[in-house]
């Protein structure tokens, strides 16, 4: 087994690979997550008029979602750090006709050139802060007085066994050091309690938590066993250290992949695993 260093599977550089891989993979990771979307929108219950600004939109799905709702006398502002995911999103409204609007701006320092939003939304866009305090204090400044905050962010690893029976096969050919709690990726706000200090500390108040639970299905509804094996290899960070190891340690890992996947799938479905959320509310 090879060792591999703690900055393996850092990968959060969403301006750039990860960005690219987002998009290059973009309606597979879309279908993955849009119900968990669907329910934090549902959660959120926006009304014509308001004002949202959708925090890490990536591909724009989620902010032509409350466009619509919000209607013309609204406004939706989707921000995100990766031009390339902008830019998709920006041919996404004009295709629809849609009066979502985006802005590429890294949000923990981001100032906009707009009134004061009555909303904030993001579905799994606000865990990769090096520094989460100050960069949801400003996100507060972008806000009106008592606007609401509604985040969906990944529950414990141990929940979300999609991503854990991934890491076990990956670890059989890598050795991957345990993940650092707290630190930016993925599952940094898996505590409520330090998620409530981190909002706390940026003024907000009043965190209140519904729990999504489920099957997630890997590489989007309906793939394969390979082809969820192929989109965690092309799309995943996990993809890149097993690539940085040569092919005879990917073709080894891509085989087990494929067995783990092959019985988590069911016909019709797709590869389906369990998942679990944190729907979190908060106030200015």
């Amino acid at each position: 087994m090879t060792q591999t260093g703690p900055e393996a599977l850092k990968g959060e550089d969403w301006a750039g690979e990860m960005g690219e891989r987002w998009l290059a993979s973009l309606d597979r990771f879309e279908s993955m997550i849009a119900p968990i979307g669907t329910a934090l929108l549902e959660r959120a219950g926006y009304q014509p008029g308001e004002r949202v600004l959708d925090l890490g939109c990536g591909g724009g799905a989620t902010t032509l979602a409350i466009a619509e709702a919000v209607g013309p006398g609204g406004a939706a502002l989707g921000l995100d750090v990766a031009p390339m995911l902008i830019a998709r999103a920006k041919e996404r409204a004009a295709a629809a006709g849609s009066a979502a609007r985006f802005v590429c701006s890294d949000a923990a320092t981001a100032q906009l050139d707009e009134p004061p939003f009555d909303r904030l939304f993001s579905r799994f866009g606000s865990m990769f802060f090096e520094a989460p305090v100050p960069a949801f204090t400003n996100l507060r400044t972008l806000l009106k007085p008592g606007a609401r905050i509604d985040l969906a962010v990944w529950a414990h690893p141990r929940d979300n066994l999609w991503m854990m029976e991934v890491m076990g096969v990956v670890r059989q050919h890598v050795e991957i050091p345990p993940a650092v709690p707290r630190a930016p990726g993925p599952f940094a706000f898996e505590d409520l309690g330090y998620l409530e200090e981190v909002l706390t500390g940026a003024g907000f108040s009043g965190m209140d938590v519904a729990t999504y639970a489920g099957l997630q299905p890997v590489g989007g509804p309906g793939a394969t066993p390979d082809e969820a094996t192929d989109f965690v290899l092309a799309s995943m960070a996990v993809g890149r250290v097993l690539a940085e190891e040569g092919a005879g340690v990917r073709d080894s890992a891509r085989a087990d992949l494929a067995a783990m996947f092959t019985r988590h799938h069911r016909a019709g479905e797709g590869v389906m695993l369990p998942c679990k959320v944190w729907l979190v509310t908060a106030h200015a």
